[in-house]
């Protein structure tokens, strides 16, 4: 297993690093309890001219700071006062790019994210949402600025082979307010899996 470098995650495309994402391993080390779910869902978010990010406009607040800093951190907002939300910052100092981590399948822990999100063990449910991925790993508010080049909560690469047709692209979800920003394809799924949050309709990535 090999953990992602700074540099990962400080390339200018936040799309293609969503899109890269899939398959990949995130993992959290709290207080000696191990977790690590497979990333199958992800939402990119283009910075300031991106109508569905919370910098849109270069809007900077005490909540978005984060964002404009050098990626390779975590950003974590709370969502209607009850979810959690765990993004990857990405890009450069002040490009606010980041990226939404929706779905995860477990692979390690699943005893322990279970009583997290007071699921069973076999509800697809467990790590199915970007609220449930993050109340399964642990994550919180606490971990906003968090550096994902630690030990303690990261990301990692372990050989997986994600076949290119199993990479699906669909617009992302709950963004209506985005205007024509909300109908662009920057949701990335693995097709099929029964771990992501939504499996109504999808659209193919054209590759090169």
């Amino acid at each position: 297993m090999k953990k992602l470098k700074a540099s990962y995650y400080q390339r200018s495309d936040v799309v293609e690093i969503a899109r890269d994402l899939l398959g990949k391993l995130v993992i959290t080390k709290w207080e000696g309890q191990l977790t690590a779910g497979r990333i199958v869902e992800t939402e990119a978010y283009r910075g300031i001219t991106d109508r569905a990010s919370h910098a849109f406009g270069a809007k900077r607040t005490a909540r978005t700071e984060v964002m404009y800093a050098t990626g390779g951190i975590a950003y974590v907002y709370l969502c209607y006062g009850l979810h959690h939300l765990c993004n990857v910052v990405t890009g450069t100092r002040d490009e606010p790019h980041a990226v939404l981590l929706r779905g995860i399948e477990p692979v390690e822990g699943l005893t322990i994210m279970s009583k997290r999100t007071g699921k069973g063990k076999d509800d697809k449910t467990i790590g199915a949402g970007p609220g449930n991925l993050s109340r399964a790993l642990g994550i919180s508010l606490a971990h906003n600025g968090h550096s994902l080049l630690g030990d303690s909560f990261y990301i990692a690469e372990d050989g997986f082979l994600l076949p290119e047709k199993n990479i699906m692209a669909t617009p992302r979800i709950g963004v209506d307010y985005a205007g024509e920003d909300a109908s662009l394809p920057y949701r990335f799924i693995i097709h099929n899996n029964p771990w992501i949050s939504k499996k109504n309709a999808f659209l193919p990535i054209k590759n090169d």
